[in-house]
C-alpha cells in the first residue's frame, strides 16, 4: 500500500529516475555527515570552550566592581541602564552551535542574565553583580569552532559538482535508449528514422534486436503486398473473359451475373487497400484538415450521398497523411451511406489533437460489439442492415490502420445528435 502510494510521485520519464537515484543518496549522505560532525566535533568543541569561558566570566563577576583581586582578564565588563537589557536571547536561526553556547553559559554562569549572538565575530553577555546590570562584549572565536559552515559549503559545493558529473555521463548513457525508443515510436507509427545501435553491450544488443524485428516486418509486408499484387493481376484475366461472356447473354439473364462479377472486383480492390498499406508508406506533409474534409464531403455530395459538414472548430494546419486521411474519411462515410440514410463530418482542431467525427442516424453498433467492428474482415451482419448492401469487412479496419499510423485511434461510439454510429479519429499533434 505504501510503495503504491509513492508511485503516484515518482517521476515518470527515465531521466527524472535516474536523477533521483543520483541526487537522493548524494543528499542523504551529506545529511548524515553533517549531523554526525555537528555531534561530534562542533558541540563537543563548543561544549570545552564555554566551559573555559563560564570560569573566566564567573572569575570576572566575582571581582567586580572595585576589581580588588588585581586580574588581568580580557573580559572588562561596562556597567549599563536597565533598559539596555533585551528581552530574551538572540541568536541567528541557523547559528546551531549558539545553542549550544546559550545552554553552556546560561546553566554555568549564575550571573548571567541574557546572551546576543548577533554574528560570527561577537559575543555579548549581560551580567548582574549586586543589583548592577553589566555589559560584556567577547569574541566569539572564544566559545565555538571557527567558520563552521564552510563545512556545508565544502560538502554542497564537491556534493552539486560531482552529481553533475555524473548526470552528464547519465544522460551520455541514456542518450541511446531514447533514441532506441523514438525509433520504435515512428516505427509503429509507420515512419522509419534513421538508427544505429550504440551505447552499453545491452542496449546494442536491443538495438540489433529492434533493427532484424523492423526488417522482417518490412519484408513480410512487402511480400504480402507482391502476393496480394499478383493475385490480383491474375483474377483479371479470367474476370475481362467472363464480362465478354456475359455480354453475349441476355439482359435479364446477363445484369445479375455483372452484379456479381462487380462485386468480385470490389472485393479484390478493397483486399488490395488493406494490404497495400499506403498510409504506412506515404509521407506526413503540412496539411489544413478543414479544407481536406470541405474537400471530401463536396466530393460526396456531388455522387449523390446526403452529408453536410458540421462544426469546423479551431484553426491551423497539422503534419499528415492527406491521402491516406481522405480514405479514411471516405470509408467511415461510405459506411454511413450504406447503413443509414443521413451522415455529418465535423473537424476540431486543438493545440494537442486533431479530432474528425462522422456521425449517421442509422443502427449503430452496441458496445460489446465494437472492438470486433475494428478487427479485419469482421461483418456485424446481425447489428446492421445488409439490405442496404454489402462489405467485406474491411471499412472500418483500413480506418483504424490510418488513424494508428498518424499515432493516433479510432473510437466508435453512439451519435447523441443523430442517434446512430459516431466514429472519430482522434490524431494526437
Amino acid at each position: 500500500m505504501f510503495f503504491r502510494w509513492l508511485k503516484r510521485y515518482m517521476p515518470r520519464s527515465l531521466y527524472g529516475r535516474a536523477a533521483l537515484i543520483l541526487v537522493l543518496p548524494v543528499v542523504t549522505l551529506q545529511l548524515v555527515v553533517s549531523v554526525v560532525f555537528i555531534q561530534r566535533h562542533f558541540e563537543g568543541v563548543t561544549v570545552q570552550m564555554s566551559k573555559e569561558l563560564a570560569r573566566e566570566v564567573n572569575l570576572v563577576v566575582a571581582d567586580l566592581p572595585d576589581r580588588s583581586n588585581g586580574l588581568r582578564l580580557s573580559i572588562r565588563p561596562k556597567a549599563v541602564a536597565e533598559d539596555a537589557l533585551p528581552a530574551v536571547n538572540q541568536r541567528r536561526w541557523y547559528d546551531f552551535t549558539g545553542l549550544v553556547v546559550i545552554r553552556e553559559l546560561d546553566m554555568r554562569i549564575p550571573a548571567l542574565e541574557r546572551i546576543l549572538l548577533p554574528s560570527d565575530r561577537e559575543v555579548v553577555l549581560f551580567l548582574r553583580h549586586d543589583d548592577q546590570l553589566y555589559r560584556a562584549s567577547l569574541e566569539r572565536s572564544r566559545v565555538s569552532a571557527s567558520n563552521p559552515h564552510q563545512l556545508f559549503v565544502n560538502m554542497v559545493f564537491f556534493g552539486a559538482l560531482m552529481t553533475l558529473i555524473a548526470f552528464l555521463y547519465m544522460r551520455n548513457q541514456l542518450r541511446p535508449i531514447t533514441r532506441l525508443a523514438a525509433a520504435a515510436e515512428a516505427f509503429g507509427k509507420g515512419r522509419n528514422m534513421r538508427y544505429s545501435p550504440a551505447g552499453a553491450t545491452e542496449v546494442r544488443a536491443a538495438g540489433h534486436a529492434f533493427l532484424e524485428m523492423r526488417d522482417r516486418i518490412e519484408r513480410h509486408i512487402e511480400q504480402r503486398t507482391m502476393m496480394l499484387s499478383g493475385v490480383s493481376h491474375d483474377l483479371r484475366t479470367p474476370m475481362t473473359r467472363l464480362r465478354l461472356g456475359l455480354s453475349l447473354l441476355d439482359d435479364e439473364d446477363r445484369e445479375p451475373l455483372e452484379r456479381d462479377v462487380e462485386e468480385m472486383q470490389q472485393l479484390i480492390d478493397a483486399f488490395l487497400d488493406f494490404a497495400r498499406g499506403d498510409a504506412e508508406t506515404a509521407a506526413s506533409e503540412r496539411t489544413d484538415p478543414f479544407t481536406l474534409i470541405k474537400r471530401v464531403v463536396e466530393d460526396a455530395q456531388r455522387g449523390g450521398q446526403k452529408v453536410e459538414l458540421g462544426e469546423m472548430q479551431g484553426e491551423g494546419t497539422a503534419m499528415l497523411r492527406p491521402r491516406a486521411l481522405r480514405r479514411a474519411v471516405e470509408n467511415l462515410m461510405a459506411n454511413a451511406r450504406r447503413y443509414a440514410s443521413d451522415c455529418r463530418v465535423s473537424v476540431q482542431l486543438t493545440g494537442g489533437a486533431l479530432r474528425i467525427r462522422v456521425e449517421d442516424d442509422g443502427p449503430g453498433i452496441p458496445a460489446d460489439r465494437r472492438e470486433d467492428a475494428l478487427r479485419p474482415f469482421v461483418r456485424l451482419d446481425p447489428a446492421r442492415n445488409q439490405d442496404r448492401g454489402s462489405g467485406v469487412g474491411l471499412g472500418l479496419a483500413i480506418a483504424a490502420d490510418i488513424a494508428r499510423a498518424h499515432g493516433g485511434v479510432l473510437r466508435l461510439g453512439e451519435s447523441e445528435s443523430l442517434g446512430g454510429l459516431r466514429a472519430d479519429i482522434v490524431i494526437a499533434l
